[in-house]
């Protein structure tokens, strides 16, 4: 199995302060839909994501005390 990240998501409590941030430093969303922003990084997608939705997406209750509100992800290229 190749050694990489694919996706890293994170969960923002304010999606507009977050894009904002991000795009002063010079990044630009190669996609941005549903208050999702996905920006291009080196091999790796970083993905601004609504903290409660990706709560939700997880199954995991967004207390704060437990959860940090990051979700890494692996894609391969196939199921075998």
């Amino acid at each position: 199995m190749e050694q990489r990240i694919s996706l890293v998501t994170l969960g923002v409590a304010d999606y507009g302060r977050a894009c904002a941030f991000y795009e002063t430093l010079g990044w630009k969303p190669q996609l941005d839909i549903e208050e999702t922003a996905f920006f291009q990084a080196n091999g790796v997608i970083l993905v601004l994501w609504a903290r409660d939705k990706l709560a939700a997406d997880m199954g995991v209750p967004d207390s704060g005390e437990r959860w940090g509100g990051i979700a890494l992800a692996h894609n391969v290229r196939s199921r075998g």
